[in-house]
């Protein structure tokens, strides 16, 4: 592991010379300078998970280089501090773009050591566009229903019918946000969340971000260095590959964790019935997805769906048992109910999906520039879809509104930053959404970060999820800002957690997804 990790942070200090510098919205006036947000008025909206969550709006400049213009609203949550000692607000981001984090600050306060979290305000937040924030983005409602095309163009029509989709969904949201879709975008998120620092009274923040919060947070970290406390970035964005290029690696990442589940399900084939040979049940899998083509179940889970439902095996392998059970009932007994309803916890989008993929459109879209002719898309997906069947057509249908998107795009931020305090940073070397050399790039590019390896890990999003050894490393930093410091390229490695053993339960797959860190970071970045 150290090898390689060696032989990707020389990678990354070449490709770090070709980033770009800040993009011209970056030189706006910073949110404290220009911008005076109002005190957040907080009330009481406690769950029972969550019994002391509260929650409060912030006004923000729509464009933040004329903070005298339109304001938009962003919908705030925290759970505040118990402790004398206090450290400040430590704001979560979920990733997406486009993932809520009002119940998330809930999360994470309940799951940090409680002595650790009394010290902060868990403050979690919508970004613009996002959920309860005001407006928020919903460019097609039922985008993703009832049963999408076959994702592989195998023939001029599916293409077609795929193309005009995509095109459909762009030209809603040009139509429907024309105004908005040019402030969309991780620069204006980022300056966002020094407003709400200003609005909260503090002069530093503490900052937690999984997936496309580990951009988010880096961004920020870039714009406002002296404005970061401590900093914490779990499952790394590779901020070289911004988009277009990450979503092919993720392709191929994805790829090999589906051939993990393959494995897994080999292993336990006393539980499944589906053989003992990998490679056998992959092709009982494809043969599947086959039928689901030819005939999708109960009129809801065609071919693309049947992506959907799989894909979040990629991203926590806690769901490996629920998919397994779905996959043996269909392939042994014909019986597609159980995959029916695994689908509806885990791949079915709903009114809350719609509005978090507009907004993961809009922001990636503008956020970096994407190639315009579909014949590149067609090349690159044709030659990685080879070696790596499983997703990478679903996943560039999925990104290829950006093919036709109606706002010019930005350019990529280079957060190479040497003004931080010490940074940790968390990495899983099997993680399929932000493989695992975004976090090495990242340690190399953040002149004082540490790096935590979980070593033959696979899941996404690897603190406050059970492992103790990484749990530790969070909680020393945010106790006292320790960071590990290693001989090697990784400061500190950890084991993973065992894989997960067949169900014993009758749980449903949505329990699953609502009890867990990833049921709250979504499944596309």
């Amino acid at each position: 592991m150290r090898k390689r990790a060696a032989v990707l942070c020389s990678a990354a200090a070449v490709v770090a010379g070709s980033l770009t510098a800040l993009p011209a919205e970056a030189a706006a006036p910073s949110g404290a300078d220009a911008f005076r947000a109002a005190k957040p008025v907080w009330k009481e909206c406690g769950t029972e998970s969550h019994p002391t969550l509260q929650c409060a709006s912030v006004e923000v400049p729509l464009d933040h280089a004329r903070p005298d213009g339109r304001r938009i609203t962003l919908a705030l949550s925290r759970v505040p501090h118990t402790a004398k000692t206090y450290q400040g607000p430590l704001l979560v981001n979920p990733g997406g773009p486009g993932g809520s984090g009002l119940t998330l600050a809930g999360f994470v306060a309940a799951s940090l050591p409680k002595e650790v979290a009394a010290q902060y305000d868990v403050i979690g937040f919508d970004p613009r566009g996002v959920g309860a924030s005001k407006p928020a983005l919903d460019c097609a409602p039922g985008h993703f229903g009832p049963v999408r095309p076959n994702p592989v163009p195998s023939t001029p029509m599916v293409e077609r019918a795929n193309l005009e989709r995509v095109k459909s969904f762009a030209d809603a949201c040009g139509k429907k946000y024309a105004d908005l879709l040019p402030h969309v975008n991780t620069v204006s998120s980022a300056r966002d969340m020094d407003v709400i620092r200003q609005a909260l009274g503090a002069q530093q923040i503490n900052y937690l971000g999984y997936s496309y919060g580990t951009y988010l947070g880096a961004v920020y970290a870039k714009l406002f260095p002296e404005r970061v406390r401590r900093l914490v970035l779990d499952s790394i964005v590779d901020p070289t590959e911004v988009w277009y290029d990450s979503n092919l690696s993720q392709d191929r990442a994805f790829d090999e964790r589906h051939h993990a589940l393959m494995a897994w399900i080999a292993e336990h084939d006393a539980t499944y019935g589906l053989g003992t040979d990998a490679k056998k049940i992959e092709a009982r899998w494809y043969a599947m997805r086959a039928a689901l083509a030819e005939e999708p179940a109960d009129g809801k889970v065609g071919v693309a769906e049947l992506e959907d439902t799989f894909l979040p095996g990629g991203y926590y392998n806690g769901y490996w048992p629920y998919l397994a059970e779905a996959f043996a009932a269909y392939a042994n007994d014909g019986d597609a109910e159980p995959l029916i309803r695994t689908y509806e916890a885990f791949g079915a989008v709903d009114a809350a999906g719609d509005n978090g993929y507009s907004v993961y459109t809009a922001v990636e879209c503008r956020d970096a520039s994407w190639p315009r002719d579909w014949r590149q898309w067609r090349k690159d997906n044709r030659e990685v879809h080879e070696e790596a069947p499983f997703m990478t057509w679903n996943n560039a249908w999925y990104n290829a509104p950006c093919a036709f998107w109606p706002a010019p795009s930005l350019r990529p931020v280079d957060i190479a930053n040497g003004k931080l305090p010490p940074t940790l940073l968390f990495q899983a070397t099997g993680d399929a959404a932000t493989p695992y050399r975004g976090g090495v790039t990242v340690h190399r590019l953040l002149a004082r970060s540490s790096l935590v390896v979980e070593e033959h890990g696979g899941n996404h999003g690897v603190t406050l999820s059970g492992n103790a050894c990484l749990d530790g490393h969070l909680a020393a930093y945010l106790t006292d800002g320790t960071v590990p410091r290693g001989p090697g390229q990784a400061d500190a490695v950890c084991d993973a957690l065992p894989d997960p053993t067949p169900r014993t339960s009758k749980a449903t797959p949505g329990t699953a997804r609502g009890s867990t860190l990833h049921g709250l970071l979504g499944f596309r970045r």
